[in-house]
């Protein structure tokens, strides 16, 4: 295999086990959105997900600090998707560039 080849099979395993502990973050961290539920004069603060095919709703509070954490949390999981997703393209390119020799180095 030559060193452009083994190059780009280094890159595919890297790119993997970055993809894997971006995934190992997901978990981590909440998902859904931030849904406001105004009653009278006051704002209502709900994380709204789903969990397999329900529509899970969390309270969170009027305001504060837990709105402001979770805000951060659904950005930050926000920007690793979207690292995720480019890193995958990165993964697709790989194979196209090693052809069938995906998955073995061969030191010749």
């Amino acid at each position: 295999m030559s060193f452009l080849l083994r190059t780009v099979q280094k890159e595919k395993e890297r790119v993997g086990v970055m993809i894997a502990a971006y995934q190992r973050q997901l978990d981590e961290l909440p998902k859904g959105s931030i849904v406001v539920k105004t009653v009278g004069n006051n704002a209502y603060y709900y994380l709204k997900y789903r969990n397999g095919k329900k529509v899970v709703t969390d309270y969170i509070g009027k305001d504060g600090e837990r709105l402001e954490s979770i805000r951060k949390e659904l950005d930050k999981r926000h920007h690793i998707e979207m690292m995720i997703a480019y890193l995958r393209s990165e993964q697709s390119l790989a194979d196209k560039v090693l052809g069938g020799k995906r998955d073995t180095i061969s030191w010749q």
